[in-house]
């Protein structure tokens, strides 16, 4: 079937032959890859201000006009540049439910600015986030989760579920 579709073919038996039982599916698809390729290019330049940057991803991805910052998000941000902490790529952690940092705006909206609150350092990610609008970015667990207290007995019947 595949070679009357003019595709390549190979039988891989990972399980019985390990790494060697899948060299002939890997060179089957390698063969079938593109010989070029266009680079991947980043959407900006590490060289541009956070500011910069910023703008570019809100223009850019989320069709908005710019960003603005709060005065509370530049002495933070001033702050980082101090320290030597805006070298980052960044990261705009904002609502999910739109393009926007409003979350009542839907769909593609046009003629906003993202607001940027605060900023934080994600070190061990390699990121500098920019918090935007209001939003709740991982919540905590209680001290007891709820998970604790679902069971399944040996008929497979479920309990301490709740909502």
């Amino acid at each position: 079937m595949c070679a009357g579709m003019g595709v390549g073919c190979a039988v891989a038996d990972v399980f019985g032959k390990g790494g060697a039982g899948a060299t002939e599916l890997a060179e089957t698809v390698l063969a079938s890859m593109q010989p070029e390729y266009e680079p991947f290019e980043c959407l900006y330049s590490l060289d541009l201000s956070v500011e910069e940057r910023m703008s570019t991803i809100a223009r850019k991805i989320y069709g908005a006009n710019g960003v603005v910052l709060t005065k509370a998000a530049q002495k933070k941000l001033a702050l980082m540049e101090k320290n030597g902490l805006t070298n980052l790529p960044i990261c705009m952690a904002k609502t999910q439910n739109s393009l926007s940092d409003n979350a009542g705006l839907l769909g593609r909206p046009t003629g906003f600015t993202v607001t940027v609150r605060d900023f934080e350092i994600a070190n061990g990610a390699g990121f500098l986030v920019a918090l935007c609008g209001d939003i709740m970015r991982m919540p905590g667990l209680p001290k007891v989760p709820s998970a604790c207290d679902i069971k399944v007995d040996a008929a497979g019947n479920i309990t301490g579920m709740k909502g």
